[in-house]
């Protein structure tokens, strides 16, 4: 639910109000109770991004970005890398068990 701002045209009071989208402006002023209030345009709040994604890492500084691309570039040739490169471990499906039922 977004929060709008208020203004009284009597008082000149304004206020914000957390509503849904799909309530009717209020028209009432808290502070004098005329019925003089309009919903103004205002800047809103930002949006805010949070947990992982793209976005994360869209707008990171090049120094954080050659930084890592050096981590990532010793990872890679370090000795434990290098020795477990090319194997890969096969499993076979189970043997079914024959019933004896004959």
């Amino acid at each position: 639910m977004p929060t709008y701002e208020y203004r009284c045209n009597a008082c000149e009071n304004k206020w914000e109000e957390f509503q849904s989208i799909k309530v009717e402006p209020t028209k009432k002023c808290p502070k004098c109770k005329k019925a003089k209030a309009e919903r103004i345009i205002s800047a809103g709040g930002g949006i805010i991004f949070k947990g992982s994604g793209f976005y994360q890492t869209d707008y990171r500084s090049e120094s954080y970005k050659q930084g890592a691309e050096a981590a990532k570039k010793a990872s890679d040739t370090s000795p434990a890398a290098s020795s477990d490169s090319g194997k890969t471990e096969t499993k076979s499906p189970p043997t079914p068990k024959k019933e004896s039922g004959d």
